[in-house]
């Protein structure tokens, strides 16, 4: 089969286009570095500033389908959640995709200033960093009266 020169080079620009693109959204997947990993720790709940629930928590965070997905399966004594997080270099955000009995969300997500930002709609967000002594946190807030509030705090060294 021969294929025309403007072929050809329709076929390399497509072939670079989309290595280019795979490409950016792998250096993006790997921002997450800090996620991965099998940790252990506490999970609290809070209401007007108080821990009104705590408990054990482990979260295993791995990379699947060549780094492309991050996945994170979240056990604590009130919560099971299976989460996808996967870089659209399209849209160039990251989609936060958690999994519960109830059913499925997408969320979108923002890595800023070293931490994973996730804004399920303007009054709400959690947000996923590492720790000064290499730990991991993952910590929810509601927007209250122009303030930014923790609901939950997750806490966690890693197992390994």
């Amino acid at each position: 089969m021969k294929f025309s020169t403007a072929t050809k080079s329709l076929i390399i620009i497509a072939f670079f286009l989309m290595s280019g693109i795979v490409f950016c959204q792998n250096e993006k997947m790997e921002q997450l570095n800090f996620m991965v990993g099998e940790w252990i720790g506490t999970t609290k709940s809070y209401e007007n500033g108080k821990v009104t629930k705590e408990g054990a928590a482990f979260q295993r965070i791995q990379y699947d389908l060549e780094k492309s997905i991050l996945v994170i399966e979240l056990n604590t004594e009130f919560l099971l959640l299976h989460t996808i997080i996967y870089y659209d270099a399209k849209d160039e955000t990251y989609y936060y995709y958690p999994f519960s009995k109830n059913g499925v969300s997408r969320y979108p997500a923002s890595f800023i200033d070293g931490k994973l930002v996730v804004q399920p709609n303007d009054a709400r967000r959690f947000t996923f960093s590492q720790t000064t002594d290499g730990g991991f946190r993952e910590h929810g807030e509601q927007l209250v009266d122009g303030e930014w509030i923790t609901y939950f705090e997750d806490t966690f060294t890693n197992s390994k």
